[in-house]
């Protein structure tokens, strides 16, 4: 009997003879349905059906909840509506991060925290230690399912699904307690593969059913299962991190050009102090995007080097882009070489090989960039 963990839809993969599940974090995950490149490009032209209820996720409740996260994350909450999503990370005291991680907000004294599933121990371990005034954190990460569904044809097949009018929903903004067939869900306009679409938290035991009746409403829209595969290669090409390759404990995220979502104006939090320290004196690596001319494929964590053979960072993640096909990777490396179109080498089995900095993302919804 298998000892990694299992989500509630386990059971409907052998619907599909193709799929193939991996080891991903302890938990048995499919990899791929039918083969990653086909359900990539479903994802970028129709569809795709991503069970990704590996994910964690804690309910934070309390007069103090709000203060409480905003001391917690790097972003600023307290500029969320009711109702409004918000991408944001948890930082060590050194500025290396914890986690990235969604923030939601249920009302003004309930959020849910939506974690990575590898972090879920860690992160509510790191949030229960800094506990302070009126919170009370839940771990509902085993009750609760989360299916997302992606592309350019995710809006015409929820319209099927539920009577909420979901393509007036902004980015980042969610419906709580929306139908959803017969079943009840907080329905978000969020995703991590570059597309529009939707993400579909819902009790475990309403899982199946939601899954069944997306498939049966998208089949004429070319809608399919897709796996971790797709995934990887669908956030790579938009330049969405992983934790635990762009993102890590010594890892900050203006490292990895996550300044945006670090608002050192908004108030003290954890990390904060650190990071101000690293952008005033000049973060001293960055993530770019790089091209091999040479002929090969850059993966993760292989060294990169400037022109007299030093090194000067690693690869973070890299494949050759079913989207664009090219050779492409995210690499973090010394800020001196991090200009577009600068040289780098990328050692490959014991080979340097040329790359040079590129513009990112590589993909943006709508056009590819070249």
């Amino acid at each position: 009997m298998s000892s990694l963990q299992r989500t509630p839809l386990y059971p409907l993969y052998s619907d599909f003879p193709s799929a193939r599940c991996i080891d991903f974090g302890g938990w048995e995950l499919p990899v791929q349905f039918s083969g990653i490149v086909q359900e990539h490009e479903a994802v970028r032209k129709q569809a795709g059906l991503f069970d990704v209820s590996h994910m964690g996720e804690f309910i934070v409740t309390g007069a103090d909840a709000e203060a409480f996260i905003q001391k917690m994350t790097t972003n600023d909450v307290t500029r969320l509506s009711a109702g409004q999503a918000q991408y944001t990370l948890m930082c060590y005291d050194n500025g290396g991060t914890v986690d990235d991680l969604l923030v939601y907000k249920l009302s003004a004294d309930q959020f849910m925290l939506v974690v990575n599933a590898s972090n879920i121990d860690k992160g509510l371990q790191w949030l229960q230690d800094h506990l302070a005034g009126d919170v009370i954190i839940r771990n509902v990460s085993a009750e609760t399912a989360l299916i997302a569904i992606q592309g350019p044809d995710a809006v015409n097949i929820m319209a099927q699904a539920t009577s909420e009018t979901l393509s007036e929903l902004p980015s980042f903004h969610f419906i709580q307690n929306a139908q959803v067939f017969d079943a009840t869900a907080l329905l978000s306009r969020t995703g991590y593969t570059g597309e529009d679409g939707f993400e579909i938290y819902c009790s475990a035991a309403d899982a199946p059913a939601i899954w069944s009746g997306l498939l049966a409403a998208g089949q004429s829209h070319g809608l399919i299962p897709t796996g971790l595969g797709a995934r990887d290669t669908l956030r790579f090409e938009a330049k969405l991190p992983l934790y635990g390759q762009e993102l890590s404990s010594t890892i900050s995220p203006l490292e990895a050009s996550l300044g945006f979502f670090v608002k050192l104006d908004s108030g003290d939090f954890i990390g904060r102090e650190a990071l101000q320290q690293q952008k005033n004196a000049g973060v001293p690596r960055k993530l770019v995007g790089i091209e091999l001319i040479d002929r090969g494929i850059p993966r993760s964590h292989y060294p990169v080097f400037n022109s007299e053979g030093e090194p000067i960072g690693e690869v973070t993640s890299g494949t050759q882009s079913p989207t664009l096909k090219r050779n492409l990777g995210l690499a973090l490396i010394e800020t001196a070489y991090t200009s577009l179109d600068s040289e780098v080498w990328v050692e490959i089995r014991g080979k340097k090989l040329k790359a040079k900095v590129v513009k990112t993302p590589f993909y943006k919804r709508g056009a590819a960039l070249s």
